[in-house]
């Protein structure tokens, strides 16, 4: 769809001006109306715009979830300015290094993160404002509020927000930018430049999901605000991932373009049934997650629920959304027992969407890492061309399309992953594909973490999709460690499903489950034990980590039980190519 002339700012505004009363924000005990938000961004822009901000400024969030970080974006895109997200759970060192290199000019930020701020300020020269977020709920379900006082070089953000007008409303721009930092695999977090124009294009015409029309003007949102009111199937939506990655916060702009209410949770660390108790109470609609990391707690939060005869209310739930790790098909299947929820697991990156999905109805079957191929994307060989469905052939995965500039001072690094083939610039971020015969495509995972053993390459994602399979494995990243043999070894740091008498299945017992799937050189040569897989905020696997906790356990004898991984060797690993 046409989006010239359509951006974030101005379509919240018009929202805002059509249905004034309705619910914005809801963060614990705390309710925003779109009136209220527009009014608190607004008067945060002024504070920004005071401190010597404008158009094209870049704005750190330094935060977690909550109303305060869709407040902080709300107001950078009124001041035409560039919204930054940072990884909260970066240090000093790290924090620094994305303020400089995004040129921060302010950092909005959780006053239990004061010490970080402090510390980093000294390398982000451009820094101009720092604005401290009291925390209003207790960070763990049941604690009391902490309280963090205010530096001398900060300003207390809601202090701030009380005394400042609120700013006019200016001209703006579908040229205006949003920073997506990405950390990947390797190297250092990387600058994603998106133009409001195509987000937007691939956002609003999902709002047809929920019966209405995408805007052609800024001031239709207001129309649509108001349709979806009379229609009652107005959107309300819960990113249980991080706002400060893609998965949570692409799907919260989303919805807040669709005249949505935006659900966000208090505590600190993901608690599921904390999760189904908001959805039940809140009347949610959809749900931003980020594949088996939390998919699976939240499915045994619902068994348990049943267990005790206490079962949640799901009634209201229409879709949940997964994007960027593996969401495997025995924990799809779960959540389908507990209700008529759709499951649509995006194949996506902070580089581009649209590279495919895999959408589950109720009853159908949800195969694991099998998707529908984008309309604008493909699988491509080394030398250019399109490969062949059926071909068994892999290749890199590609989308056209709308997409970003490229990465923020890294033209380098934007010539490889945006390079124009055969007349059409791709987004290529590095996952391998095999494109089926059924017009689907097969994910094998990130080139940057394969496995050369023996030879042969072999995708750790593809290796722990058929671990999983195997009921007592709860969850598992999959590494190549040094080998005399072959080069690398292909191991696996897993961790079980509790049992009552502490028991786990034999190394063969896995590995038979293994067998029946990939072929033998793809079987994991080591098993390394685990309490807990060690993961991001945003659910991607530690990949660093995992080859960590593997090199220590291989490399000597084992620690005692209890005490950390347990080293393990899998019995009959197989030659290279039986």
């Amino acid at each position: 769809m046409p989006t010239e002339g359509l951006n974030f700012a101005d379509l919240w505004e018009n929202i805002a001006d059509a249905v004034p009363d309705e619910p914005a924000t809801v963060h614990g005990s705390r309710r925003r109306t779109w009136r209220e938000f527009d009014d608190r961004s607004s008067r945060l822009a002024e504070v920004l715009r005071s401190s010597g901000l404008g158009p094209g400024s870049k704005v750190a969030c330094y935060l977690h979830n909550s109303d305060a970080y869709l407040e902080t974006l709300f107001a950078t895109f009124k001041l035409r300015g560039v919204p930054v997200n940072v990884n909260y759970r970066y240090v000093e060192g790290e924090l620094a290094y994305l303020l400089d290199n995004s040129d921060a000019e302010a950092v909005v930020f959780d006053a239990d993160l004061t010490d970080r701020v402090a510390g980093a300020r000294s390398g982000a020269p451009m820094l101009k404002v720092a604005l401290s977020v009291a925390a209003t709920e207790g960070p763990t379900l049941g604690e009391p509020t902490p309280t963090h006082p205010v530096p001398g070089w900060a300003l207390d953000h809601d202090r701030a927000l009380a005394g400042a007008d609120p700013m006019p409303r200016i001209h703006r721009s579908d040229e205006d930018q949003l920073f997506l930092y990405t950390g990947g695999t390797t190297g250092m977090p990387k600058g994603v430049m998106w133009r409001q124009r195509e987000l937007l294009e691939l956002f609003l015409p999902l709002v047809a999901l929920y019966g209405a029309s995408p805007p052609a003007t800024n001031e239709g949102a207001g129309e649509m605000a108001r349709f979806l009111r009379e229609s009652a199937n107005v959107p309300r939506h819960l990113p249980a991932a991080p706002l400060m990655h893609g998965t949570g916060q692409f799907s919260t702009l989303q919805h807040l373009s669709f005249s949505g209410s935006i659900v966000t949770l208090t505590p600190r660390h993901f608690d599921a049934d904390h999760l189904w108790r908001i959805v039940q109470a809140e009347r949610v609609r959809t749900i931003a997650i980020v594949g088996d990391a939390f998919a699976q707690p939240m499915l045994d939060a619902l068994d348990a629920a049943v267990e005790r005869g206490e079962p949640y209310d799901l009634s209201s739930l229409y879709i949940i959304i997964s994007s960027g790790v593996m969401w495997s098909a025995p924990v799809k299947q779960g959540l389908q027992r507990h209700g008529s929820m759709i499951l649509f697991d995006s194949l996506g990156s902070s580089e581009g969407m649209g590279f495919g999905a895999a959408i589950v109805a109720p009853g159908q079957d949800a195969p694991t890492a099998r998707f529908t191929v984008g309309d604008q994307a493909c699988v491509l060989a080394a030398d250019g061309r399109r490969i062949d469905p059926g071909s068994g052939e892999v290749g890199v995965l590609a989308v056209g399309g709308p997409l970003p500039l490229g990465y923020y001072k890294d033209p380098d690094k934007t010539a490889t992953t945006f390079p124009e083939v055969n007349g059409i610039r791709y987004s290529i971020p590095g996952d391998y594909a095999t494109p089926e015969a059924d017009g689907s495509i097969t994910l094998l995972g990130r080139g940057s973490v394969c496995i050369n053993t023996g030879g042969e390459k072999v995708y750790p994602e593809e290796v722990e999709e058929a671990l999983k399979e195997h009921p007592a494995v709860l969850d598992c990243t999959v590494v190549g460690v040094p080998d005399e043999r072959f080069g690398q070894a292909i191991t696996a740091v897993v961790s079980f499903v509790a049992s009552s008498h502490g028991e786990r299945p034999t190394d063969a017992e896995v590995l038979a489950s293994v067998r029946a799937r990939l072929a033998g050189y793809k079987r994991p040569r080591h098993l390394v034990m685990v309490p807990e897989v060690r993961r991001g905020p945003n659910g991607k696997a530690d990949y660093a980590w995992a080859k960590q906790v593997a090199l220590a356990a291989l490399s000597g004898p084992g620690p005692g039980p209890g005490s950390g991984p347990d080293r393990s060797m899998a019995s009959g690993g197989a030659p290279r190519g039986s």
